[in-house]
């Protein structure tokens, strides 16, 4: 069994200004963006220009930004961020939605590819490819945080890992299981599933590489944003089974939880838009 290395989530201070691992992944992610755009508009695989490009990425980060901490706010934690509003604000202690952040980049590439004089359709075609290693990026930086670890886990899974942040959690979720409360006197706390690490694989690697294989060739336009819909949405609804499941506006529940609430409308739009738009010709 392993425990959570405890990384410092202050990469670099500088005097009184502190650079955090969550903001530097998010970088990263921007930076993986235009580099896999630009191989691509080198290849002539877009009409895009690395200008475009460039351009493109400060309509999506802003849609990223915004969407997802106010899809954090409004899906999962409205009651404690209406208690704290400043902490709206405070983006760099980590708690972003990617389903808001989703949202968002919707509508801030809506609003360029109308700028542009393009399809809407066409422009997610280009960008969907790009977005699951930033999407790895995030996780990673979950896992920095020790944020967002799993559901209890047996002690005998190899790689089962505690994390000291989630030591209240451990404490309430003991109580209703003599099994978990034996784990936590054993070891200190209960072994966990590192969720975080199981989304990093499957949102971002495996996802990256089913898209970048799929869009290679040509294909009609909006079926590789359909495969996106899809392939998120079900890689989503996977992984959190092993996540602790966050209440939501719903409620907690160990049913179904709320980032599977919001997969499950991504898989069925994506399946229908991917038979919609498998019946044009490839562009």
């Amino acid at each position: 069994m392993l425990t959570h290395p405890q990384f410092d989530p202050v990469a670099i201070q500088l005097g009184p200004l502190a650079v955090h691992w969550y903001g530097l992944m998010y970088l990263l992610g921007f930076a993986l963006f235009l580099m896999l755009g630009n191989y691509r508009i080198r290849q002539g695989q877009t009409f895009l220009t690395s200008k475009q490009l460039d351009d493109m990425l400060t309509y999506g980060a802003l849609g990223v930004v915004l969407g997802g901490r106010l899809g954090e706010v409004l899906f999962y934690q409205p009651g404690y961020y209406f208690s704290h509003p400043l902490e709206i604000f405070m983006v760099w202690k980590g708690g972003m939605s990617f389903h808001g952040g989703f949202l968002g980049v919707l509508i801030a590439m809506a609003l360029y590819a109308r700028k542009l004089g393009r399809g809407f359709w066409e422009l997610t075609d280009f960008i969907a490819p790009l977005v699951p290693l930033g999407l790895a990026a995030g996780r990673f930086g979950n896992f920095i945080n020790g944020e967002l670890w799993g559901r209890a886990a047996s002690p005998d899974l190899p790689w089962a890992m505690l994390f000291p942040q989630a030591r209240m959690a451990d404490l309430m979720e003991a109580q209703n299981s003599s099994d978990l409360m034996h784990a936590l006197l054993q070891y200190g706390g209960l072994p966990r599933h590192p969720s975080q690490l199981y989304e990093f694989a499957l949102e971002g690697i495996v996802l990256f590489g089913l898209l970048w294989w799929y869009s290679a060739r040509r294909r009609a336009t909006g079926q590789v944003s359909a495969v996106f819909l899809i392939g998120y949405g079900l890689a989503r609804f996977c992984s959190e089974f092993f996540r602790t499941p966050d209440a939501g506006i719903f409620g907690q529940s160990d049913v179904i939880s709320m980032g599977q609430w919001l997969s499950l409308p991504m898989i069925i739009v994506g399946a229908g838009l991917f038979v919609f738009f498998g019946k044009r010709r490839p562009a």
